[in-house]
Order: structure tokens, then C-alpha cells, then sequence
């Protein structure tokens, strides 16, 4: 089916003011300042004047399910096709998270299959937060190479109570066997890790570096605005180099216990002179958000949403004062980029059709087409999950 979008102010996310934009089965086929269909059959979707950005990506969603730390009944319940396309995003890369063993490889791929076969787009990285590594195959590589909706290894923890607290020797065996997976399979192969509260977090990836060939974009660290020191770690990374990825879902007394938030710690890192392309923003949607004690007892417990990266996206744009493109790319481009997430991230001919219509003041969801379906038409829900 052919669809026009016509009289929207587009951002690719680089502004490209107002343009027509074609789609043709599940790609963006041309973009023009005025496409002419005369004498053809074509589904007409009228912007008026709003805002046209490419589908967000999400990098870290539970999408099976997480948390658990306080016994069975805290865990967390697979994410929904709806909990998705609401929040506008169309690109999910699915994680496990702290339980390995209740929630398995299997489990996640299968959830990641049913979502595309729902009408988004989704991925997986393999493992948990777990090391040795419990993967599909019984090889990271393995698991890169001949599946292929995973694009690295995560989300491995460190620095962190609930970590298995992996040696130097460990961590690189694991990037090595990621790095290969992902060269053979051209794909990022990309190492997620989890940053937890404990001082240093980051001297494990640093004695790493010293002590092999493998560079540091190999890594995605997230978390990384929980706390005041985390933050100032996450400059100094980003200034060798390194990505970093901010966690969007957050608490209130998360915030008043010391964590940035996620658009806040955007702000601080363009005001410290960190490239935007470095910078990724991240639900741990469906995750769980746990409070701890000083003995490490839980004493709370929420959940993440994805609807929280549109959210820290219009806190961005109205409260901190960053650019509408920058605010954009933190979640599309260069989520894709980083991961070699093939025609994604971008409104460009050949891309796959990931496209938002967002209000031109509010920034709020008007429409969002995924893989050229519209999921979602002038706020009306159009697609619904199997069980929805």
C-alpha cells in the first residue's frame, strides 16, 4: 500500500523543514517538497503543519519481563505491542536483565519473534546480567553469527551488588567473543553493561583497555547519570572516546537519593563539550527500579516505561533548551548507528518507514508508523497486540 504524509515539518532528525514524504510497502521510497500521485491509489496522511521524526529506538527493554529481587511475585510482566507504539517507539533491542534462570534466552528470542510479528521492530542482545555468559548456542560468538536478531552481549553487570562480579581476564574474553560475532555477522557486536552504585564503576572497562586490542566503542554503558560520581565518570569516558546511555525510567526518590535525570545529564554532557553522537538515551522499560537499603535489602520497588523516552525527550526540548535535533538523535540515530541497526534511525529513501507525527508545540503522539503500518492514526489506536 502507498502512503503519502504530506504538509509536515520534518526532521530526519536533521531539520529538512517542510516535505512530502512517500512510503511504499515498508520503506521510505522519496522525500520532496511536493510529490504528485495524480492518477494513482495512496492512503493520504495529513501532518497539518506538524512535526515529522523518524520512529524512536529504544536499546534497553525487558521486554519478557525483569526485576524479581524481591521473590516471584516481583517480577516484572512481559511488555505489551500498545506499551510500545504509544510511547513512539518502533525499535526495541530486548535485554534479560538480573534473573538468567526464570527468564531464558529462548524466552526472550521468542518475545522479540512475536514482536515483530506484531509490526515493530525488535532485537535482542544475548546473556544477562550474569558472567559466564548463559547464551542460545552455548557460544556468544555462535549466538551473533547464526541468530539473527541478536547484536551483542548484555546486559552484563558490573559495579554492582547483584553483579557476578566478572575479572578483567573475564570481561575480555566476553568483548572478544562479542567483537568476532559481530565482524563475522556484520553486525555491532556491541557490549551492554550495567553500571550499578559502587565507587569506580567504570576501572574494570579501563584496566580492559590497557590490557587488549579491543576498542572502547565496543561498549555501551547504561545507568550511567544514577549517581553524582557515575555522572562525572561518564564525562571523562565519553572524552576517551567511549559511548554512554542514560536510563529514562526513573523514581522520585531515586532522584532525591542523587540520580541526574536522564535529560539532565544530556544537557550537562553538551555543556561539557561531549559530542551528541556519542550519547544515547534508554527506557529499561519493563525493568524494575529497585530501592535498596544500606545492607542491600529491598525496600521499594517500581517499573520502567517505555512512554519515558518520549518524556525525557520533551524535557529535553522545553526544559533543558537542547535543539529539537539533538534531542532526536540521542534516540534514533545514534542508537542505530552505534548498533548497526540497518536502515533505521533516519527519515531517508531506503530507510525502513519508522516515522512520528508529533504535535508541533506539545511534542505529544498524533501518529506512528512502524515498518510502513500505521499502528496509530490521529491518536486513535489502529494495531493492537495479539492478546490487547
Amino acid at each position: 500500500m502507498i502512503k503519502l504524509i504530506r504538509n509536515g515539518i520534518v526532521y530526519s532528525p536533521s531539520y529538512l523543514g517542510k516535505k512530502d514524504i512517500l512510503i511504499a510497502d515498508d520503506k521510505i521510497v522519496d522525500i520532496r517538497d511536493n510529490i504528485s500521485l495524480e492518477g494513482l491509489e495512496y492512503e493520504l496522511i495529513d501532518a497539518k503543519g506538524n512535526f515529522v521524526v523518524p520512529g524512536l529506538i529504544d536499546s534497553h527493554v525487558h521486554v519478557c519481563g525483569g526485576g524479581g529481587e524481591g521473590g516471584y511475585k516481583t517480577r516484572t510482566p512481559e511488555i505489551m505491542l500498545t506499551d510500545i507504539t504509544t510511547a513512539g517507539v518502533t525499535t526495541v533491542v530486548g535485554v534479560l536483565g538480573t534473573d538468567g534462570t526464570s527468564r531464558t534466552m529462548s524466552n526472550l528470542l521468542a518475545k522479540v519473534y512475536a514482536l515483530n510479528e506484531e509490526g515493530i521492530t525488535a532485537y535482542a542482545y544475548t546473556g544477562s546480567y550474569q558472567v559466564p555468559v548463559r547464551t542460545v548456542t552455548g557460544s556468544i560468538t555462535d549466538d551473533l553469527i547464526l541468530i539473527e536478531r541478536i547484536v551483542g552481549t548484555g546486559e552484563i553487570a558490573i559495579s554492582d551488588h547483584r553483579s557476578s562480579c566478572p575479572s578483567v581476564e573475564e570481561l575480555i574474553r566476553l568483548a572478544s567473543d562479542t567483537r568476532i560475532g559481530g565482524m563475522l555477522s556484520g553486525k555491532a557486536g556491541v557490549i551492554n553493561l550495567h553500571l550499578g552504585d559502587s565507587k569506580n564503576p567504570l576501572k574494570i572497562i579501563y584496566d580492559l583497555l590497557e590490557r587488549s586490542d579491543i576498542p572502547i566503542t565496543q561498549f555501551l554503558p547504561t545507568h550511567m547519570s544514577r549517581n553524582e560520581w557515575i555522572m562525572e565518570d561518564a564525562v571523562e569516558y565519553a572524552r576517551h572516546g567511549g559511548y554512554v546511555d542514560f536510563t529514562t525510567s526513573t523514581t522520585k526518590k531515586f532522584i532525591e537519593d542523587g540520580e541526574l535525570s536522564a535529560s539532565k545529564a544530556v544537557r550537562k554532557m553538551i555543556d561539557q563539550g561531549i559530542d551528541i553522537s556519542q550519547i544515547t538515551i534508554s527506557s529499561d522499560g519493563q525493568g524494575s527500579l529497585p530501592s535498596f537499603d544500606k545492607e542491600g535489602n529491598l525496600v521499594g520497588l517500581k517499573i520502567g516505561k517505555t512512554s519515558s523516552v518520549l518524556e525525557c525527550i520533551k524535557n529535553m526540548y522545553f526544559d533543558e533548551q537542547i535543539d529539537l535535533e539533538n534531542c532526536l538523535k540521542v534516540a534514533t540515530e545514534n542508537p542505530a548507528k552505534i548498533l548497526k541497526l540497518k536502515n533505521k534511525g533516519q527519515i531517508k529513501k531506503g530507510f525502513d518507514a519508522d516515522v512520528l507525527i508529533l504535535n508541533n508545540e506539545s511534542l505529544s503522539i498524533d501518529t506512528v508508523i512502524a515498518n510502513g503500518n500505521v499502528m496509530i492514526k490521529q491518536k486513535e489506536i489502529k494495531i493492537k497486540g495479539t492478546f490487547e
